[in-house]
């Protein structure tokens, strides 16, 4: 039988648990165990929300609520701008088997007339939401995802074969900050795979020629130049400031020291290396997985590691073993997922194939191990084999 808005209200309101300002504030900052949902919409949200709430607008709830809450017995309190939308939510979410469910009573206006903290959060431009709407439709990510990323700082040791692709992903997935370390300048030969650069800018230092790629790809990107090598003297001051660190290096003196620096002030790596139709990658995340030195105690010989200049790569491998690392520091940044630590993943492209070998953290490792012995960073003397 039809029945008019008003008696659809007053039927939601009897089934509905409502509770008062004072007593919610008192039961989502007591035991932590309440999920606080603000169902208004974005320009109602960006004037002011109480600081604790998770934004789904009501339009998204059903759609996302599940990834959000997953457990259908967790406590729920709802709001709106006056208790009417929070109530109708109430009962979407009770057919949908929430058996604790909850709307505030009077909405948001009757909180701050209450006198209770509130805070304007921080949002998305339009411009931002357009820009970035792909990422906003994931519930893994979503707004807070999107803003976390801008807020995030990602440090890429070279600008060459895997921090191209790198780089490039993660400016246009919107990381914030991109410091990028490489005392290189762009050379004809690198044109083949290093798609930060073009054949206008050769002769100019890599680090200034990926800024100017990253900026005109996305202008919300902060990028930071370290035109230098990575030495003993300047790697913790360098790395200090980021959040995850994706490893390019193509040199063994490089590798050991940024392990090193990583450990002593536990920063994530993403490593990826290549070398003609292979490439590998894995994180190292200090005293979660494996260090570097796990796997690699001594680099090996010389004569047993030819560069790239020496043995040659396939163009296309860096664009995809420096996606994946693009990949694992997103997952890191979001707090998502399942990183490669304690995984090695290898990619033969000639057969188009994956493998993955278990790492296991070694207890006897100097770096990380439980009577680690590091406490400060040097160089490693070491010579690649490089052509005459």
């Amino acid at each position: 039988m039809a029945q008019s808005y008003a008696q659809l209200l007053n039927k939601v309101k009897q089934q509905v648990r409502e509770i008062s300002p004072r007593d919610a504030m008192d039961v989502v900052s007591g035991s932590g165990e309440y999920a606080l949902i603000d169902v208004r919409e974005p320009d109602e949200y960006q004037q002011g929300a109480i600081a604790t709430a998770i934004h789904i607008p009501r339009g998204y709830l059903e759609l996302r609520i599940e990834n959000t809450v997953p457990d259908h017995s967790t406590p729920i309190v709802l709001y709106c701008a006056g208790g009417v939308r929070s109530a109708l939510a109430a009962a979407t979410l009770q057919d949908l088997g929430y058996t604790d469910v909850l709307s505030l009573r009077g909405g948001f206006t009757e909180w701050k007339n209450a006198g209770l903290p509130f805070a304007v959060p921080k949002t998305l431009s339009d411009s931002q939401r357009n820009r970035y709407s792909r990422h906003l439709l994931i519930p893994e990510v979503g707004e807070a995802g999107q803003l976390r990323l801008l807020e995030s700082k990602v440090l890429l040791i070279g600008a060459g074969g895997l921090g191209s692709p790198a780089a490039l992903y993660l400016a246009a997935a919107g990381v914030g900050t991109l410091g990028i370390v490489d005392a290189d300048v762009v050379d004809e030969s690198n044109l083949q795979r290093q798609i930060l650069h073009n054949a206008t800018r050769v002769g100019q230092p890599k680090t200034s020629s990926a800024r100017q790629t990253i900026e005109s790809l996305n202008s919300d990107i902060t990028v930071i130049e370290h035109n230098e090598r990575l030495v003993a003297d300047n790697v913790l001051d360098i790395i200090g400031p980021y959040d995850v660190i994706v490893d390019g290096a193509d040199n063994f003196p490089t590798r050991y020291l940024l392990n090193d620096a990583s450990i002593l002030t536990k920063k994530p790596v993403v490593h990826g290396s290549i070398f003609r139709f292979e490439g590998q990658v894995t994180v190292f995340q200090p005293y979660v997985g494996p260090c570097y030195r796990c796997i690699f105690p001594e680099p090996p010989p010389p004569e047993l590691a030819p560069s790239c200049a020496e043995a040659g790569v396939l163009g296309v491998l860096p664009g995809i073993v420096g996606s994946l690392q693009a990949s694992e520091a997103l997952k890191l940044l979001l707090g998502i997922g399942e990183g490669l630590v304690g995984r090695l993943l290898l990619f033969d492209a000639l057969e188009c194939s994956f493998r993955e070998l278990r790492l296991r953290r070694n207890p006897e490792c100097p770096a990380c191990g439980d009577n680690a012995t590091l406490q400060e960073v040097t160089d490693l003397e070491y010579a690649c084999a490089l052509p005459a």
